[in-house]
């Protein structure tokens, strides 16, 4: 049988497919360049200067001992951390591990590569997390600058407990967290049990993720007969082999059931089939000693695992350590092992990445990993770094084979490899990988149509980062080559943040410009550091009236909508089927005549159902408006979409009304760029010298007004006003909201008499009265008989909207921009759903929706990209400071007197500043400034009021500081405290 055909045949229900991946390696800030060293066989370790060794603080003393070996795989920038994107206060993370740090950000990264976003429902996802031990911590502990409570919080921030469950929390993720500790082999064993989970059901995708940092990262002592080298340089199975040397970097996967990855279409790095883990025992010559027997036996229980034989491996990522008596033992075991299940000599090439890095210790067997993941996605088999020579005490005729240089694999198909992880004290481990699958081309060509892009930061810095990013892949090509996909990836796969920026497009080239042109926008300012959002941006429907229809203006809104071609046939069905009939070719066709669109009887059904469907489809978006304002015919919308009526009897009564209003005499609208005060005077004074005098038929803004009469006299009242008053003349056939309307008052009283009303749900104004109509409330009827007379007050209904939600953005859903202006002009941010008749009208809708994410308000622009599949895209682009608790530097354990105790007791409100900006590590923060928000918890409120009391002796309670929760009430809170203890508290002892 050949390979493909037991390829063909084999049993892939327990196959594990790795869906995202993420890493920083010393000289390599991502997987991408670490790919490229590897393949070139550099040697990325760094050799430091006295000076730099002096700096991080190691000893004269040492420096100048003849075995010090000033070597290190150093990562660059160890301590920066983007704190404010996990809600983290600076205090805090200064005094977390700098390697559980470097992991959130990892699992970050690794997830956003699998497509799945942290922090919204998903799959059920566990993590399982190791680290290397932490010589942070101990720094912290052995400065003698923490006291008792102190060393609990640092204790929190480090110790290995925490380190998953940290994670958990923080990327939302509710399947099991575990930390994985087993020595060297940590994070390969987690690897394992991680896939036991997924086998299981345990969860439905696992993180794993693993780091070493070495606190400070400097050289080491060579001891003779030690693991480490004596030259700085570690050389796997060569001959001038002599040990290994400390490496830092940190490692994330993420795993998902075959199946279940193929099924959600995510491209794949590849393939587990299969892993084993064992322990060495007691039949070693210690406990530090590796075992061939325990190494053999793990490989064959992965293998076996796998199912699948030993002539279709054609690599092996090897623990590979460099040490004269580790090599052999394991080129003997690996030998023995793949021999005796039939591997061919000479078979399999073996990679070592410790050449490249140094060894990382506790996330070593995660990075053996990625790289052996990478030599079976590309097809290319790298060198051993810096091999010469073959050690003479490996086994000639082994299946294994040191590659001395890049090339194409050439091994068994599909490409498969093991890796190998062991640890100290014996508890070994093996992965056998797969290749991934071809993934399937698209089903028939993708024309080009317009897309929303959306991206989202938790600053200004990374979001401009991250569009110049995208920009720069976009132009590159690749993964990024389709703008579907990449749209669809951004929607889907990515967090929504604070900072966003949106932009549209259909080619690479025209989104790369308008993305980069988007950073070039960005502010630099922004809420100071590590606040959290508080929430969406409230939105405001307005729902205009007459005369901003046109022909075919639903095409744009079904295109675009997902739901509303759905709820625009109801509101056809509505209408009865004479109507519906007139109605569709109207709303559908470009070239139906405009003339036929302008008569009221059409214009008004086709104004109210685009607008109800509109409406109704942004609310399946997430778009819950907290209030509504309709102009004139828009006002029924209103009422409808906020419960006051029901939607056959609504849709009843503005046939009704269109019909009764198209038989009234003709008229004409003029807006007047003056307050109603002044129109009043005008139309006074104009009122002899033409005819008659016209009414005001709307109030739009404070210095906006329109006017309507008799066309003649309106035209005549143009040419009296002249260039003294900006005029503009709307595109109506009837006088609306004034006496001339009086004929079909009897007709559209009757239609009232059968609309069917409930309480009202939603806020809405009413043109009427220019106030909100409110929650709860049940409408007369009669009212929007008396609508269709009285004067608009539209513009007192904004004002009243913009000082109830000021930091509401106004949404004109309809076709248009006629009522944006005032919305503006009432102090609300405006945008115009579908702003005009441009020559791409969806990306001019996609662009708005676009707009309305940016500013805050909760969109699910998911639905509105869901045609594309995922793709790889560039990961957030972490910054942050570099965070280095005093406690833990270079100088951490000389002190300074504490000062004497004032003999006047200190402020409250300097006191409790203070303590915030001692826990928290932001200065100057405002008064209104939320204790949680900006990163506090409850043990750290407990902690704030046991510093209250010592420092001020007054008592206050952790339940009353979290019921005042800012910093001005908590200091108003102490304040009050202070001054009911009175004098009494001077005395009291410190």
């Amino acid at each position: 049988m050949t390979a493909a055909h037991r390829t063909m045949t084999r049993d892939r229900s327990l196959d594990i497919a790795v869906t995202g991946m993420s890493g920083r390696f010393p000289g390599a800030p991502d997987i991408a360049s670490l790919w490229v060293s590897v393949l070139g066989g550099e040697v990325l370790t760094t050799r430091f200067g006295a000076e730099e060794l002096a700096a991080a603080g190691v000893p004269h003393h040492l420096l100048a001992t003849p075995g010090y070996v000033p070597v290190h795989g150093a990562l660059a920038d160890p301590y920066r951390f983007e704190h404010e994107l996990f809600g983290i206060s600076p205090r805090e993370a200064e005094l977390m591990d700098p390697q559980h740090r470097l992991m959130m950000e990892a699992a970050w990264a690794a997830l956003e590569d699998a497509g799945c976003a942290p922090n919204v429902p998903g799959p059920t996802t566990g993590v399982y997390a190791s680290a290397s031990s932490s010589g942070y911590l101990r720094a912290m502990l052995t400065s003698g600058t923490l006291d008792h409570a102190g060393v609990e919080q640092a204790l929190r921030a480090n110790e290995p407990d925490y380190m998953a469950t940290r994670i958990a929390y923080r990327l939302g993720l509710t399947g099991p967290a575990l930390s994985v500790l087993t020595a060297c082999s940590s994070s390969l064993v987690a690897v394992h049990l991680a896939v036991q989970s997924l086998l299981q059901g345990e969860c439905d995708q696992a993180v794993v993720v693993a780091s070493a940092v070495g606190h400070p990262q400097v050289g080491y002592l060579h001891v003779p007969g030690g693991i480490l080298s004596s030259h700085g340089v570690c050389r796997p199975f060569d001959a001038e082999a002599d040990g290994t040397l400390g490496g830092s970097g940190v490692a994330a996967v993420v795993l998902r059931r075959y199946e279940d990855a193929l099924k959600d279409g995510a491209p794949l790095h590849g393939v587990i089939l299969g892993s084993a883990v064992n322990n060495d025992g007691a039949a070693k010559a210690g406990y530090h000693a590796p075992s061939a027997e325990g190494q053999e036996a793990v490989i064959r229980a992965a293998m076996s695992a796998a199912d699948v034989p030993g002539d279709s491996v054609g690599y092996l990522e090897a623990h590979a350590t460099g040490t004269r008596i580790g090599d052999p033992i394991e080129w003997s075991a690996a030998t023995a092992a793949y021999r005796g299940i039939g591997a061919g000599s000479g078979q399999i090439a073996v990679g070592a990445v410790k050449a490249n890095i140094g060894h990382l210790d506790a996330a070593s067997g995660l990075v053996s990993l990625v790289k052996a993941l990478l030599v079976l996605r590309e097809g290319k088999v790298p060198p051993v770094a810096g091999f010469h020579s073959r050690n003479p005490l490996l086994d000639d005729g082994s299946p294994l084979t040191v590659p001395t240089a890049a090339r194409d694999w050439d091994g068994p198909e599909p490409r498969r490899a093991g890796v190998s992880s062991f640890g100290i004290g014996g508890t070994n481990a093996h992965v056998v990988l797969e290749q991934p699958p071809a993934r399937p081309a698209p089903q028939g060509p993708t024309p080009p149509a317009d897309r929303l892009l959306v991206l989202s930061a938790a600053n200004p810095r990374a979001l401009r980062d991250s569009a110049r990013r995208l920009a720069a892949a976009l132009t590159r090509g690749g993964d990024c080559a389709s703008v579907v996909d990449t749209a669809h990836t951004l929607a889907a796969g990515r967090a929504t943040l604070p900072h966003r920026l949106a932009v549209t497009g259909r080619e690479p080239a025209e989104v790369a410009r308008r993305l980069t042109e988007a950073a070039d926008r960005v502010p630099d300012k922004a809420a100071p550091s590590g606040r959290r959002a508080s929430g969406p941006v409230p939105v405001v429907f307005l729902l205009p009236g007459q005369g901003s229809q046109y022909p075919g203006m639903a095409r744009p809104f079904a295109r675009v909508l997902p739901g509303f071609a759905d709820v625009l046939e109801e509101c056809l069905q509505a209408f009865g089927p004479d109507l519906e009939r007139r109605l569709r070719p109207a709303l559908h066709d470009p070239d139906h005549p405009a003339a036929g669109t302008t008569r009221t009887e059409l214009a008004q059904p086709m104004l109210f159902a685009v607008e109800y469907a509109a409406a109704q489809a942004l609310r399946e978006l997430g778009v819950e408006p907290v209030a509504l304002a309709g102009h004139s015919l828009g006002e029924i919308t209103a009422a409808c979409l906020a419960g006051a009526l029901d939607l056959p009897s609504a849709a009843a009564f503005v046939a009704a009304r269109g019909r009764a209003m198209q038989s009234c005499p003709p008229g004409a609208m003029l807006a007047v760029a003056v307050s109603e005060r002044q129109a009043e005077a005008l139309l006074a004074q104009a009122a002899p010298h033409i005819g008659g005098e016209l009414e005001i038929a709307a109030v739009n803004t404070p210095d906006s007004c329109v006017v309507a009469g008799p066309t003649a006299w309106v035209e005549a009242f143009r040419t009296w006003l002249a260039d003294r008053v900006p005029t503009r003349r709307l595109h109506t056939s009837h006088a609306f909201h004034t006496s001339l309307l009086a004929p079909a008052v009897d007709e559209v009283g009757r239609a009232a008499g059968n609309l069917r009303t409930g309480p009202t749900r939603i806020p809405y104004v009413s043109n009427v009265t220019g106030q909100l109509i409110m929650t709860g409330s049940r409408i007369d009827p009669a009212s929007l008989v008396a609508q269709m007379r009285a004067r608009v007050l539209f513009g007192p209904g904004l004002d009243e909207l913009a000082e109830r939600f000021p930091q509401a953005i106004a949404l004109e859903v309809g076709p248009g921009r006629a009522l944006s202006p005032a919305a503006e002009a009432a102090g609300l941010t405006a945008v115009p759903l579908s702003p005009g008749r441009g020559r791409r009208p969806v990306e001019e809708m996609l662009g708005a929706l676009g707009d309305l994410w940016s500013a805050g308000a909760a969109v699910d622009v998911t639905p509105l990209c869901a045609s594309g599949r995922l793709t790889r895209l560039p990961s957030y682009p972490f910054h942050g400071p570099a965070l280095i608790a005093p406690e833990a530097s270079a100088t951490a354990g000389t002190t300074t007197a504490a000062p004497a105790q004032p003999s006047v007791p200190p402020a409250p409100h300097l006191v409790v500043a203070a303590l915030w900006q001692e826990y928290l590590g932001h200065p100057d923060l405002p008064g209104d400034a939320d204790f949680f928000d900006w990163g506090g918890d409850s043990l750290l409120i407990t902690r704030l009021a046991r510093r209250i009391v010592q420092d001020l002796g007054v008592q206050v309670f952790p339940r009353d500081l979290m019921a005042a929760r800012t910093l001005a009430g908590q200091t108003q809170l102490v304040a009050d405290l202070v001054r009911a203890a009175g004098p009494a508290r001077q005395e009291e002892p410190r």
